[in-house]
């Protein structure tokens, strides 16, 4: 198991925090209402978050070669809290890669980092059910980051969307942006990520025309006969209401 093979969360620190391409598509901005002056506040937000976690793992490391496992212990669990802080992301576009990766290589180290985040995504209960979401979530932003060639994109980010959906985060926004990346990184994919999304725009954003938009590509662009009739369904009572 992992807490058996090494500290608590210390694999997630050595992994580092994987900061994913920026996107240059305005679509991926963190809501209607973005302000656009605070993009230098969430870069340096988000250089922050990076630094603070750095150090804090250089500490611990510091004070294991020096033998004083009191104060290893106090950095372990600070970095463990740190990481079981929901950290939302302000502005998508620094988030979300952008929408023309296209991931065709078989990449092996992609491929066991995805094996490794499903192997913790969705198990535990409480805080280990956060810890392990967590993991997850850092490995397959690892994938996007450091293997964009990889054909594993599209599954990352369609776990990424089902984890920032997840009661661990409640980031729908984020989620529905991960669920779109899914289908435009492979536009054959056999995941829900449209339906998924479309989900969110409707019933959490409401942003009805976005749910639209997304209920009418299931209906000229896939074959799944349930997805099919919940989008044609779902249309004719938008199309119903005001």
């Amino acid at each position: 198991m992992f807490r058996r093979a090494v500290a608590p969360l210390i694999a997630i620190v050595a992994i580092g925090f994987a900061e994913a391409p920026r996107a240059q598509t305005p679509s991926t901005s963190s809501g209607p209402k973005a302000a656009g002056a605070d993009l230098e506040l969430v870069e340096k937000l988000l250089t922050t978050r990076k630094e603070y976690q750095k150090v804090l793992e250089q500490l611990r490391v510091h004070y294991l070669k020096a033998g004083d496992l009191e104060r290893s212990k106090w950095a372990e669990e600070e970095l463990r809290q740190y990481h079981r802080i929901s950290h939302n992301a302000y502005r998508l576009e620094l988030d979300v890669p952008p929408p023309n990766l296209s991931g065709n290589a078989n990449v092996t180290e992609a491929n066991q980092l995805f094996m490794l985040a499903v192997s913790y995504k969705d198990k535990g209960w409480g805080n280990d059910y956060i810890d392990n979401q967590r993991r997850a979530e850092i490995l397959f932003q690892k994938i996007l980051s450091e293997y964009p060639q990889s054909n594993k994109i599209d599954d990352a980010a369609y776990m990424l969307g089902d984890i920032y959906e997840s009661n661990a985060n409640k980031q729908y926004r984020r989620a529905a942006a991960y669920f779109e990346r899914c289908v435009q990184w492979n536009p054959r994919t056999q995941m829900d990520a449209r339906l998924r999304a479309a989900h969110l725009y409707d019933r959490k954003l409401n942003e009805r025309a976005e749910s639209i938009r997304l209920y009418r590509e299931i209906t000229t662009h896939e074959t799944d006969a349930r997805r099919y009739q919940e989008a044609t369904k779902r249309l004719a009572e938008l199309s119903g209401s005001k």
